[in-house]
């Protein structure tokens, strides 16, 4: 029997019973049985110290998986490695042992330890020293980020064995202070990137270059560490590795780990209005489903794709089972809760005093959460990769675990939730970095200058330095004596720059019901849209509304309130065509790509109803232009093709088209969903012709659109696609959009006009 519920907790018995109800099976389009895997098993390595194999023991771990062997012995060897096996595999032991082990050979040795968030950071640290204790020996591991206390800051630098820090903390506080990290530099034998996956789009093409300042600082003081990486699943680790710390890598993917039976059930919403193609909304069916799981006493995760969907199922489920578990069982995690917060509610979680948790792709990565069974994700999460790490957080130890992926009405999610073979046969997306973007690498440059002089033939990744370097000398940010380059501006270069957004700053939200205290923050692109005046912003299912944005000291001031609706905001975005780099012509369509500058502004907010989702009121947005320099690929239609429609159906063609691209190029792509934009222009400015531009989110581009370029024809035969097989009269947010958006002849226009053009299949 459940404590929380009285009922039974036994999942398999709840999945025999959702068989018998139509309502939820008539809705499932495929139910996918991955059967028990058997582990596969190598004794302990004889040269393991005695001490670690008794502590390891003691926790039950007496043999190890192959791969968790495969990568010992290849760390041993001196290679660099990168272990790519699915989650709850084991990989941090193969990291943690030939460490451990180092450590316990050479008490001076140090490893440093690189996590993309805080709290997989928290979840290592408490991991080893569980480890150490129980060894008996004085193993010094201690995480190093902004919650880190300056008292015990330097302590950690003088005498960490493990420094436990992430990709922001070390470059902007560790190499710029190098210094003071003398042994830490000096001994450093081992170097753990866990997650590579992550390190992917803008955020992996500013690691690779913090990653190429710690090899070059590493040098400085004499030493040279191997690099222990781990990853789930993706198309390209091996390459991707090598290209993040630009050197050659052992890949190990021989995964011995035991996996329970594991059920994934692909469910699409109702329709609720045949003719417009209305499907009830994901949120709700998400919302029903997580509810029926977390009563029958299932401990279960829920997945939202942004912010403001976390808030809302938080909202409704803490309503929903309030009565038999109360509101303090069900909680949100999400990126802008202060550290505090998350910790707490880790730690619930592990203890299962939580029972049920809605979260962003925040809780996506290996933070360990206890025994969940349960994950039910609302909308597709944008990649194949991402999907099985959602998917992963459930059936952690070895038991039955369900997956629901809900498919929202948005066509990536119609094509996957209706094409299951392309998500189960498919292997993961390619991770696409791009280190060498211009401004990522100058700003990078820049950095290093202030923490070591550059020497004249000197390399930074595979890019010869010289001619940047002439030109930082020009500008009088270095000074140029002899055959080196000395830092000789004031400022400190790394706090200007973030490595997470196209944003250099973030927005603190300021919440005033009751005094003044800080709830969390928004990063600068977001802040227009997310937290304008007037808007409605939920933080932990309680709403507050935006009394005062001051823009200049991005601050955003808050006041609790209870509203039966959210805001949505639009964003309008003008285009000017700078430079075009690559040409290619085919029939009746030119697609370039090159350079753009992007002019956005958020225009309108609109008030919607909490449940119906039906738009209730809008008011306008008053907030400065943003401006951006970026790199775009476009696609111009001819003369002749633009001759055969008026200017109104031409631009219902256009829109619906770009509304089916947007979504479908994240098929070819593995990025940060916003970092891709798309905008239809009847009379473009550049050609004078129907255009659809696609452009990176980020100054100085980072390869989306030059790789979209590439797979052009893929690209539009998808679209193709999808449009004939959706089937909508009319138009619907499952294809082109809704009508009231394209128009009643929406669908046939946009599939006219890209029936038109030569497509190479």
């Amino acid at each position: 029997m459940n404590r929380w519920t009285g009922k039974t907790s036994g999942l398999e018995e709840w999945l025999q019973l959702l068989k018998g109800q139509p309502e939820i099976m008539n809705n499932v389009t495929h139910w996918h049985t991955i059967p028990p895997r058997e582990a596969r098993s190598a004794a302990m390595p004889a040269d393991i110290h005695p001490s670690l194999v008794e502590a390891l023991a003691g926790r039950g771990v007496e043999k190890l998986f192959v791969h968790q062997a495969e990568a010992y012995r290849a760390v041993r060897e001196g290679r660099n490695v990168v272990t790519v096996t699915p989650t709850a595999s084991g990989k941090t032991l193969c990291y943690n042992l030939p460490v451990v082990q180092s450590l316990l050979e050479n008490a001076s040795g140090r490893a440093l330890y690189l996590f993309p968030t805080k709290a997989l950071a928290q979840d290592q640290v408490a991991e080893l020293q569980e480890l150490a204790a129980a060894m008996d020996v004085d193993l010094k591991t201690n995480t190093y980020d902004g919650d880190t206390p300056p008292t015990v800051r330097q302590v950690i630098r003088n005498a960490g064995h493990i420094v436990v820090t992430n990709p922001d903390m070390l470059h902007s506080a560790i190499l710029p202070h190098h210094t003071k990290w003398v042994k830490l530099f000096e001994n450093i034998k081992y170097i753990v990137i866990d997650e590579l996956h992550s390190y992917r789009g803008v955020f992996g093409s500013h690691v690779a270059n913090v990653i190429r300042r710690l090899k070059r600082i590493c040098r400085f003081y004499g030493s040279n560490p191997q690099f222990i990486c781990a990853s789930a699943t993706i198309d390209n680790p091996r390459e991707h590795a090598e290209r993040l710390i630009g050197e050659e890598v052992a890949l190990i993917d021989n995964n011995g780990a035991p996996m329970g039976e594991k059920h994934f059930i692909c469910y699409n919403p109702p329709v609720v209005n045949k003719q417009l193609g209305i499907r009830r909304s994901s949120v709700l069916e998400t919302r029903r489903l997580a509810a029926s799981l977390l009563r029958q006493g299932v401990q279960t995760i829920v997945f939202a794709r942004s912010r403001v969907r976390v808030e809302l199922l938080l909202t409704y489920l803490q309503e929903l089972v309030k009565d038999e578990l109360g509101t303090k069982t069900i909680r949100g995690y999400r990126g802008g809760y202060l550290p505090k917060l998350r910790r707490e509610i880790e730690r619930g979680l592990r203890s299962g005093e939580i029972r049920g948790v809605v979260s962003t792709n925040a809780l996506e990565l290996g933070i360990d959460i206890g025994q969940l069974q349960a994950c039910v994700m609302n909308g597709y999460p944008g990649t194949i990769a991402s999907t099985w790490q959602q998917s992963g957080r459930a059936g952690r130890r070895q038991g039955t675990s369900v997956t629901f992926l809900v498919a929202s009405s948005n066509p990536l999610d119609q094509y996957m939730i209706q094409n299951p073979d392309f998500f189960f046969n498919r292997p993961p997306e390619r991770a696409l970095i791009h280190p060498d973007n211009l401004l990522i690498l100058i700003d990078h440059v820049k950095c290093a200058a202030y923490e070591l002089p550059f020497e004249r033939g000197e390399k930074f990744g595979d890019e010869p330095l010289e001619d940047m370097l002439e030109f930082l000398a020009e500008e009088k940010v270095l000074h140029h004596a002899g055959d080196r380059w000395f830092w000789m501006e004031q400022s400190f270069p790394a706090h200007g720059i973030s490595l997470r957004s196209a944003a250099q700053e973030n927005f603190i939200i300021i919440d005033r019901t009751e005094g003044s205290r800080v709830l969390g923050e928004v990063d600068r692109f977001s802040a227009p849209t997310l937290i304008h005046e007037e808007a409605i912003y939920i933080h932990e299912g309680v709403q507050y509304q935006v009394e005062k944005l001051d823009f200049p000291e991005k601050k955003a001031y808050v006041r609790e309130v209870d509203v039966d609706y959210f805001t949505d905001a639009n964003l309008a975005v003008e285009l000017k065509v700078l430079h075009v780099d690559k040409e290619l012509e085919s029939g009746e369509l030119l697609r370039q790509y090159g350079e753009l500058t992007v002019n956005a502004k958020a225009t309108i907010f609109k008030k919607i109803r909490l449940g119906s989702h039906e738009n209730i009121g809008s008011g306008p947005i008053h907030l400065p232009e943003e401006e951006l320099h970026t790199s775009g690929y476009w696609f111009s239609f001819s003369e002749e093709a633009a001759s055969r429609k008026s200017t109104n159906d031409m631009q219902q063609a256009l829109l619906g088209l770009a509304n089916v691209l947007v979504h479908i190029a994240p098929l070819y792509l593995m990025c940060d969903p916003q970092d891709i934009r798309v905008v239809p222009q009847v009379k473009a400015v550049h050609t004078k012709l129907p255009t659809i531009y696609f452009y990176d989110r980020y100054p100085g581009g980072i390869g989306l659109s030059q790789r979209l370029f590439d797979v052009h024809d893929k690209l539009l035969l998808q679209a193709k696609s999808l449009i004939r097989g959706c089937s909508c009269l009319s138009g619907c947010p499952a294809c082109v959009g809704p009508i009231e958006e394209v128009g009643l002849l929406g669908k046939s226009l946009a599939l006219d006009l890209i029936e038109q053009v030569e497509i190479v299949s």
